[in-house]
């Protein structure tokens, strides 16, 4: 008899009592910033020092401990630690219950639904699977926007709107995560422009920002056709029979959902709509004036385009053509705004998650409005949706503990130590999968990719110049390192935070996605293997 999986809280807390158990028995340690001069000029780079061995002035605010009763205190700590992520969730929670008040997203998935079965009429559309298309475009998507600009916690917003798409296209929640979070870091371990992992590693290394794009776009292809694959043929096999699925029992939430909000719906269009159109409108133009151009940064390049103004034009015209048809596509539409000024405000004007949030929390209150609904029932569906996400944002919180233990600790640092030493004299193949296995263990306990290219570059790009292994190379080995895995490390709030939206049990979702994580991470490798055997540009 198999004896009971224990729930996704206890797992986390067992892995924190883990972390703890760890600061007893490895020595704290930090990396600090040490100024060199070499040939005349001035540079820095990271240093370890064992804790004793520090200096007075950074011992005075690294004060690690071994850890104990601080495994409790960690819960309230990682609270505060992943605070923006947790309001970010609960902001999305309660914006789009409202506007699941208004049936408008179940009108949109039945339109889609409805436009993708006159699609089938066409031979060569019923060859290749029109569910096949709709997958693999969606994924490409989000893959795009990881591997462009880092999409990583927006995704926690979208996986609200494409998990009930793959429920009622005949598939489960986990398709619905892979058609948002696993394809966007699929895009975010093949980078190609990311700032925030290739922008700020190549700048430690010295090396041009963003060179070297030529094969990373070929390891982004490689990268995306291995992952979509794979979800196609998982797809194939819940859609033959959906009872396989490992989540089907979590799922009948979402069955249930759709089972009841597949009733008539009423078209119509209240005058007060007429009116959130008319004020969204007047704003748009207010923005229209004061901004007149975006300037939308892609990677090391950037690009002035009129964009509010037309897009303001745009809304007017489609939020007329909208209202006259029925309130419920006015909201579908301020629905794609939502998403539209969400990646320019990521792209041209560096939002993060309260600017993502605020924008969302506008549109659900202008939805609730729309359809008639007074401030005190806005309120009312607003707290129902908070309600109903709770548990998704308090896994995020005491994941953020196992972090808190490590730092409080003083760990983090020594294990990065510990695992740079373990490269020795190896030959340059042997030695850049070293330097790969070293940043795909760092990501389980330093899920930012930021702050690990921080600490690690400055100690790998000079050790690669020693072996003889290019920066670049170096680069690529933390690129991937840093991306595959943020899809099973319990570190990761973002990844915890998904699949609490999708009512994923963590446990369930690792046994169904290490395979795939397994043949990503030796895809990886095979793909560094040029990077250190063959003259590439860049390299």
């Amino acid at each position: 008899m198999l004896k009971k999986v224990p729930h996704t809280y206890v797992i986390v807390f067992a892995i924190i009592v883990i972390a703890a158990i760890m600061t007893w028995f490895i020595p704290s340690g930090k990396y600090i910033e040490v100024a060199k001069e070499v040939d005349g000029i001035k540079k820095s780079e990271m240093v370890f020092r064992y804790n004793q061995d520090l200096p007075d002035t950074v011992k005075e605010s690294f004060k690690p401990e071994p850890q104990t009763w601080q495994v409790f205190s960690a819960l309230f700590k990682g609270f505060v630690k992943q605070s923006d992520i947790i309001v970010f969730i609960l902001m999305i929670g309660g914006a789009f219950w409202i506007m699941n008040k208004s049936r408008a997203i179940d009108i949109g998935i039945f339109s889609f639904l409805k436009y993708t079965k006159r699609l089938e009429r066409n031979r060569l559309m019923r060859v290749v699977g029109v569910d096949n298309i709709i997958i693999v475009l969606i994924m490409l998507m989000f893959s795009i926007f990881g591997a462009v600009f880092g999409m990583s916690e927006e995704t926690i917003a979208f996986a609200i709107i494409i998990v009930p798409l793959a429920i009622s296209m005949g598939y489960d929640s986990i398709i619905g995560v892979c058609m948002v979070y696993v394809a966007a870091h699929l895009g975010f371990a093949g980078a190609i422009l990311n700032p925030f992992t290739i922008g700020i590693a190549q700048g430690l290394a010295d090396i041009p920002l963003f060179s070297g794009i030529e094969y990373r776009i070929f390891s982004w292809i490689i990268i995306n056709v291995v992952g979509v694959a794979f979800v196609l043929i998982y797809a194939k096999k819940i859609k033959n029979k959906p009872q396989n699925s490992p989540v089907y029992a979590e799922d009948e939430y979402w069955r249930n959902r759709e089972q009841n909000e597949s009733e008539e719906v009423k078209y119509y269009t209240p005058r007060i709509a007429w009116g959130v159109y008319a004020f969204i409108l007047g704003a748009l133009t207010i923005f229209s004036f004061l901004y007149p151009n975006t300037t939308l940064n892609v990677g090391n390049s950037s690009t002035s385009l009129v964009l509010i103004p037309v897009f303001t034009v745009l809304f007017a015209i489609l939020g007329y053509l909208a209202l006259r048809k029925s309130v419920h596509f006015f909201i579908l539409l301020l629905l794609g705004y939502t998403i539209l000024f969400l990646i320019i405000g990521v792209m041209g004007y560096g939002w993060y998650v309260m600017e993502i949030a605020t924008l969302f929390l506008a549109m659900g209150i202008a939805s609730g409005v729309s359809i008639k609904k007074g401030a005190d029932d806005i309120a009312k569906l607003f707290l129902e949706g908070v309600k109903d996400i709770l548990s998704a944002a308090i896994i995020v919180g005491l994941a953020g503990g196992i972090i808190v233990i490590l730092e409080d600790g003083g760990v983090i640092d020594s294990i990065l130590y510990g695992l740079s030493k373990a490269m020795g004299n190896f030959g340059n193949i042997a030695s850049v999968g070293v330097m790969y296995l070293i940043q795909t263990t760092l990501n389980v306990v330093i899920p930012s990719g930021s702050a690990k290219a921080a600490i690690t570059m400055p100690i790998m790009a000079p050790f690669s110049d020693l072996i003889g292994i290019s920066r670049q190379a170096t680069v690529m080995a933390f690129q991937f390192g840093d991306g595959f895995t943020n899809m099973i490390t319990p570190t990761s709030g973002v990844l915890i935070a998904v699949l609490g939206v999708a009512r994923v049990p963590y446990h369930k979702w690792v046994k169904w996605v290490w395979p795939l994580i397994l043949i990503v991470i030796i895809l990886g490798f095979l793909l560094l293997i040029p990077t250190v055997t063959m003259k590439l540009n860049g390299f």
